[in-house]
């Protein structure tokens, strides 16, 4: 089975390694903001309150949180090395997502590593 297909009943988890930002992207709270706020609006998922960052001083980058009703969105910049980690775990199935495409764009990634691992959902009404 495809993990990165909306078609199996399990949910899914992205773990996303963004290799060669650029630094400046990687400590603004306002970039890192927007791409959560991107990656929201683009996999139609429901934000239980606000993202939390916590910027790091330099040469350090962001920690941010973003508590989802499908689970969470999570990342952590390192603009010392250029990276950018991010996880998104949803409960429920979600189509593919073009992460070499959007974080080259939002973020100047020359290489991105995706991770989809399918993960167990629960039972729907009908096939309990």
């Amino acid at each position: 089975m495809d993990p990165d297909t909306s078609h199996s009943k399990s949910g899914i988890e992205w773990i996303v390694d963004a290799h060669g930002c650029s630094p400046e992207a990687l400590r603004s709270e306002r970039t890192i903001g927007a791409l959560f706020e991107q990656i929201v609006r683009e996999l139609e998922l429901h934000p239980i309150g606000e993202a939390r960052f916590h910027v790091f001083p330099a040469p350090g980058g962001i920690s941010g949180l973003l508590m989802l009703t499908e689970s969470h969105l999570s990342c952590h910049t390192f603009p010392e090395t250029g990276l950018c980690a991010l996880n998104l775990y949803c409960c429920r199935p979600r189509a593919a997502w073009n992460w070499p495409e959007r974080l080259a764009t939002a973020l100047g990634a020359s290489r991105v590593e995706v991770r989809a691992c399918p993960r167990p959902g629960l039972a729907t009404e009908g096939e309990k």
